[in-house]
């Protein structure tokens, strides 16, 4: 089946360029021009991908990734201003899996998406078939992608499960934040281990009681994370 892609954006000529060349390369694509629109779509249809500028008329990228974490863990792309850190750092807060800086190539565009496409496909560690995880109050099901915490299942996007699977099945073993990057992100994500921090914060704030002091993710101080 086609890779079907949403392209949000409210600058007109951006969404019809992205979408041409998407289409070129077989995907289906839909498009949006404000967050509103956005909005309904995503509710209404079933995505591979979503490539959302930040700033849109009537809700912001930032909101649409925060309400839409809310009941998927579909892949989001933001599209953020060139040279503005504070904006990728808050779309990896809100959820976002990747950011692309414009102006952007769409070369690097249809790169990223199936780099991440790819990676949420790709196969499980080979030496350790178990799918179920638990410890204490925290419980995943790796084959449907589920977390729960006391039996109350919590919603975590794609790259959050990453981490807490990869953790969950190496338990004492110490991942530095490169490690980590270039596993779950994969080698060729151009981000920095900024975005292994973010991640590993969100994923803290969602299954530990007390995040400041985690009984689950545990930071060795100088050298990464572990779980325990």
């Amino acid at each position: 089946m086609a890779i079907k892609v949403l392209v949000v954006d409210d600058e007109k000529l951006i969404v019809k360029g992205i979408a041409f060349s998407l289409k070129q390369d077989g995907m289906e694509v839909d498009t949006a021009y404000d967050g509103k629109e956005a909005l309904e779509k995503i509710e209404a249809n079933k995505y591979d991908i979503i490539l959302l500028d930040v700033m849109l008329p009537v809700h912001t990228g930032f909101e649409i990734c925060q309400i839409v974490r809310e009941y998927s863990d579909v892949p989001i792309i933001m599209l953020t201003a060139k040279g503005d850190d504070m904006d990728k750092i808050l779309g990896l807060e809100y959820g976002a899996d990747d950011y692309i800086t414009k102006p952007f190539n769409i070369l690097e565009v249809k790169a990223r998406i199936k780099a991440i496409l790819r990676r949420n496909t790709g196969n499980k560690p080979a030496e350790d078939t178990n799918s179920v995880f638990e410890s204490k109050d925290l419980k995943i099901d790796c084959d449907s992608r589920r977390t729960f915490i006391a039996d109350r299942e919590i919603n975590l996007t794609a790259k959050e499960f990453d981490l807490i699977e990869l953790l969950m099945r190496h338990p004492n073993k110490v991942y530095s934040r490169e490690d980590l990057l270039n596993t779950v992100w994969g080698y060729d994500y151009p981000g920095d281990v900024r975005t292994v921090d973010v991640h590993i914060r969100r994923l803290r704030e969602k299954i530990e009681d007390n995040p400041s002091t985690p009984t689950y993710i545990h930071t060795k101080w100088g050298v990464g994370y572990y779980f325990q």
